[in-house]
């Protein structure tokens, strides 16, 4: 099970969360089909750290991100959607 800081309730268990997606991909304007499409069905599927849109679904129901590293789960930190996440340290 993964631990994660939300920034208003602290450290709480995942099952609280819901995962809501990457969190460095932006909406397009209204009007742009094409680029609608790809926000919605083209994705990467990376490996390494990723940024993500987090929702405390069983607290407070905020919106958070968090930088997590997509094959260990590792958590290097949250943040208030309109905050910086911590760097990520590469030893």
């Amino acid at each position: 099970m993964l631990i994660i800081d939300c920034p208003w309730c602290g450290s709480r268990a995942q099952t609280e969360f819901t995962y809501e997606g990457d969190a460095t991909v932006e909406r397009p304007n209204d009007g742009d089909e094409k680029a609608f499409f790809e926000y919605v069905y083209i994705r990467d599927n990376p490996s390494g750290w990723l940024d993500e849109m987090w929702q405390h679904t069983s607290g407070c129901r905020r919106f958070l991100k968090v930088r997590r590293h997509v094959t260990t789960h590792e958590i290097a930190g949250s943040a208030k959607p309109g905050d910086e996440l911590p760097e990520v340290r590469h030893d």
